[in-house]
């Protein structure tokens, strides 16, 4: 008595469907954790927008990416931060 071994592919009676194009784009699925800073994870959010998009308009979004943490960074150095310690004074007699 033999046994069937079942084979892997679609199930039985399933139309197959149409082989996926190497070319088209797909997603990274690289998962992104939030930071607490909204402009930051703005631009995470951001490059989700390439998953779906060809290779070549990968460069605007990253460029666009960029340019926002750039700025978020570049705001980071526009707070002011706490006040300098007092210098300790040196007083000669």
């Amino acid at each position: 008595m033999s046994e069937t071994v079942p084979q892997a592919g679609p199930p039985q009676g399933a139309a197959p469907g149409p082989d996926p194009d190497p070319s088209a784009p797909a997603p990274l699925e690289v998962g992104r954790v939030p930071t607490g800073d909204a402009g930051v994870d703005a631009g995470l959010e951001r490059l989700a927008d390439a998953d779906h998009l060809a290779t070549d308009g990968h460069v605007e979004v990253y460029e666009d990416v960029h340019r926002g943490l750039r700025e978020a960074l570049t705001a980071l150095d526009a707070r002011p931060g706490p006040p300098a310690p007092p210098s300790p004074s040196h007083s000669r007699s």
